[in-house]
């Protein structure tokens, strides 16, 4: 699982591609909100959970498929991109986790995806 206690996830930039193996994870129904690409690793947002990938090893052939579903969130935070700070973030608060950070590029729709998690935690 990846480690989430050690700071905020990589830094991510919205990508129109959605990483191998995801659509394989899906259940039927499930729909894609947006995916995030950091460095290596990468993150979508689905209409029912977070899936967080962590490329491992040199080759990156090895990869860890973190599901995190929106029913486990006890509290979460958005912080929008100001003027000069073009970044945004979220913080998700898990029942068995606790805290999950990611860090978005500017042009990503924090909005929106804090619009998803409200419809399923509130």
């Amino acid at each position: 699982m990846i480690d989430f206690e050690n700071g905020s996830f990589v830094k991510l930039m919205k990508t129109d591609s959605v990483g191998k193996g995801i659509d394989q994870l899906l259940i039927p129904g499930e729909t894609i909100i947006g995916s995030y690409k950091g460095i290596r690793d990468s993150v979508t947002f689905t209409d029912k959970r977070v899936i967080a990938v962590n490329v491992q090893g040199l080759t990156g052939k090895k990869k860890d498929y973190t599901s995190l579903p929106y029913s486990k969130i006890q509290a979460f935070s958005v912080e929008t991109s100001g003027v000069f700070d073009m970044d945004s973030e979220l913080e998700l608060w898990f029942s068995s986790i606790g805290l999950v950070k990611f860090e978005f590029s500017g042009g990503s729709d924090i909005v929106k995806i804090g619009q998803t998690i409200a419809e399923f935690v509130l």
